[in-house]
């Protein structure tokens, strides 16, 4: 199909609930995107996170190729091997506990409410979540989340949240009541803006959610799978989350979610309480197999760090030379640049330069490269960020 009818036949047969921008891709390998007409892009926000490993990482490739004549489907009432090896190396990376496998963060989020209300038992159902945050947008995800533009035009919203202001640990207190049974968060809000959640203040929320019994979930959709130079956020912060939500990088580029639950909490859900038709099929989990493969053989976690840092110290001394930075704040490959208006305008230039970046929460620019990231390629899309600001700052005079 020619680029028109392409684009014509999403008008006519596609329901319009996403604002695309009139490109098409059809090839992409490690950091580089290329479109219907050939154009090369340098893609600096590969899938809102997903590929984290690159774009068609060989490891991921070959695990799907090796699994897809073989078995793709089989319902969750049988057994088969990946489905156990990828559970083990979860919890191998993690805290000793058990998964649900299910087909996206959302689907997670959700099974995490529902196992929150059952280790309620009716007596307690009230989960709090934070402002700015972000944890999908199927009915009870889009209650916990704490930004009131994607909630406006479905309410009524599913009842027994409350939000409160992230790194405020007084309001969290004030929260609390014989009805609280979950605390969740995202240690980094990515959709918000990426902001961080101070250390002293998580083990606060780990304190109060022992003393009262409350579970604390943590949303590592984002975080999750070496973005910030740790296997999971959590781990930057020294504690054990009860509950935790994994989605989006798990799979490699395939659709897959997961919610790992702390064993002495493993029972709560029991057989028909809680199912997922497509949740952890043979060949998504040798996928995600392979995406753990990637991180180790191309030592990502270390490689995440110390790019990571490159890039941060480079963009604190752009933001000397720029007036419209007002804050560079980010943890491993998951970045964000506050500036001083809204950042679409940056977004629309960088990608007229052939850098794929991200605007979040308005005025924040969001780099989240794959793990694996040369320095030629950051050196590459740090002076196509700065040629774009400078533009922007020549239009403007």
């Amino acid at each position: 199909m020619k680029k028109e009818e392409i684009i014509q036949a999403y008008g006519q047969y596609i329901l319009n609930t996403y604002t695309r921008l009139p490109l098409i891709f059809v090839k992409g390998k490690g950091m580089k995107l290329i479109d219907l007409d050939g154009k090369e892009y340098l893609d600096f926000f590969p899938g809102w996170g997903v590929n984290n490993y690159g774009h068609c990482h060989p490891k991921v490739v070959s695990a799907v190729r090796d699994q897809i004549d073989k078995l793709i489907h089989v319902p969750n009432n049988f057994y088969h091997p990946n489905q156990a090896k990828l559970a083990k190396e979860i919890i191998r990376n993690s805290f000793d506990g058990k998964v649900f496998f299910c087909n996206s963060g959302a689907e997670g989020v959700e099974s995490a409410i529902k196992l929150s209300r059952a280790f309620g038992d009716g007596k307690r159902f009230e989960i709090i979540t934070f402002l700015n945050s972000f944890h999908g947008r199927t009915t009870g995800a889009l209650t916990a989340t704490g930004q009131e533009k994607y909630q406006k035009g479905f309410q009524p919203l599913l009842p027994g949240f409350k939000t409160v202001p992230f790194n405020d640990i007084e309001k969290l207190k004030g929260a609390i009541n014989e009805k609280t049974v979950a605390i969740m968060l995202e240690l980094i809000q990515g959709e918000g803006g990426i902001n961080i959640a101070g250390k002293e203040y998580v083990k606060q929320i780990r304190q109060i959610c022992d003393e009262k019994n409350i579970l604390m979930i943590i949303d590592e959709v984002q975080t999750g799978m070496g973005r910030t130079g740790e296997i999971f956020a959590f781990k930057h912060y020294g504690f054990e989350p009860d509950l935790m939500v994994l989605a989006k990088a798990l799979g490699g580029g395939l659709p897959i979610g997961a919610l790992v639950v702390k064993r002495k909490f493993a029972d709560v859900l029991k057989p028909g309480m809680h199912a997922s038709t497509f949740g952890g099929s043979p060949l998504i989990c040798k996928a995600a197999l392979g995406a753990f493969k990637a991180i180790s053989a191309d030592k990502m976690l270390a490689n995440t760090k110390k790019m990571g840092g490159y890039i941060i110290e480079k963009l604190k001394g752009m933001q000397g030379k720029f007036d419209c930075i007002k804050d560079v704040r980010g943890l491993g490959l998951m970045i964000g640049i506050e500036l001083n208006f809204e950042g679409k305008i940056v977004f629309e230039e960088c990608l007229k330069n052939g850098l794929i970046i991200n605007c979040t929460h308005e005025n924040v620019l969001r780099l989240m490269p794959a793990l694996n990231v040369t320095k030629k390629q950051a050196d590459k899309a740090l002076y196509l960020l700065e040629k774009s600001l400078k533009t922007i700052a020549e239009g403007k005079q």
